[in-house]
């Protein structure tokens, strides 16, 4: 049913579809629902991050590690290229310009068309920016918490901005929350995620 919700919101218009990073949970959900992949429709994941424990997440920024997680969503996702590959946290222990000096590399091998940066400030953005072209920002932003110094940054030097708990786990009323989002400017993109297939064609319905 959820592969079928993914199908319909496709076919009627929606653009992209976010990959959790989470032991690839996801990735066999969405090749089952949409593979081949049709166009215009662009896959977005995140490296970077490990869970040791459940709800223990931590950062891990090793090239190697990097490299591993992107070769293996290539696999389950049954494609030889990932439209848009965000950093999922930087990792404090290895040098930023490693961690995206990786996803460059891998960006000019063709594994991935474009590399955005999740959870960052104007100043990582900034020295990212001289390593790799940054394509898309992921931080958490909405009315509750509407402060984000990144937002102006971004506008300043074209960069999409893709805020991240758009809703704030459910608890902001959705149609006037993603027009705020929206209103903020055309390179505005909020992802609300759900695990309800309705829930996510009345998501995509306040959003048109």
């Amino acid at each position: 049913m959820q592969g079928l919700a993914h199908r319909n919101a496709v076919c009627d218009g929606l653009g992209g579809v976010r990959l959790r990073r989470s032991q690839g949970q996801s990735c066999p959900l969405i090749r089952a629902a949409l593979h081949p992949y049709p166009q215009p429709l662009l896959l977005a994941t995140k490296v970077g991050m490990v869970r040791p424990a459940p709800n223990v997440w931590r950062p891990l920024g090793r090239r190697e590690y990097l490299r591993a997680a992107v070769e293996a969503s290539l696999r389950r996702l049954g494609t030889e290229r990932i439209d848009l590959c965000y950093l999922h946290r930087v990792d404090p222990t290895v040098p930023l310009v490693d961690q995206v000096g990786e996803l460059a590399a891998l960006r000019q091998e063709g594994k991935v068309a474009e590399v955005g940066l999740s959870k960052v400030t104007p100043e990582q953005i900034q020295e990212a920016s001289k390593v790799v072209p940054v394509a898309a920002v992921q931080n958490c932003l909405n009315v509750a918490e509407p402060n984000d110094p990144a937002v102006a940054y971004r506008q300043n030097h074209g960069i999409p901005y893709v805020p991240y708990r758009p809703l704030n786990a459910g608890q902001l009323d959705p149609a006037k929350t993603l027009r705020w989002l929206l209103d903020l400017g055309p390179h505005v993109a909020p992802i609300p995620g759900t695990a309800d297939p309705e829930h996510l064609l009345g998501l995509y319905a306040s959003a048109s």
